[in-house]
């Protein structure tokens, strides 16, 4: 299993209570899509969370860690290990800061489809 089960749940419920959403196999874990955008997500190591890169610093504080998927960090998305959002209230706010920053961005146009063959 490349991510938490249980943790995809309380996600799953916690975004739902916010908003639509469509969920997505990516990275090898579970995205989190909100208004076209991906605003969390769940692998291994924990709840990868799309902060903005104006909240990228503040992010640091509370207890996430840099993303580094590429092997270079990637300001705007953090990682919150498993441990910290094992408590309920924490996974809760981390979640509201995703599906809020998701939210606030343009809606993506769609993209155009492809010929079929």
């Amino acid at each position: 299993m490349a991510y938490d089960e249980v943790l995809a749940e309380c996600v799953r419920e916690l975004v739902a209570d916010r908003t639509d959403f469509v969920e997505k196999k990516m990275f090898g874990g579970l995205a989190f899509m909100v208004n076209t955008h991906m605003a969390c997500g769940l692998m291994s190591e924990g709840l990868m969370v799309r902060v903005g890169s104006e909240n990228h610093e503040d992010a640091l504080t509370r207890g996430a860690r840099e993303m580094d998927f590429t092997g270079r960090p990637m300001r705007g998305m953090v990682m919150v290990p498993d441990q910290v959002v094992a408590d309920s209230q924490i996974l809760e706010s981390w979640v509201e800061r995703a599906v809020s920053y998701a939210q606030a961005q343009p809606p993506k146009p769609p993209k155009p489809k492809k010929p079929s063959a």
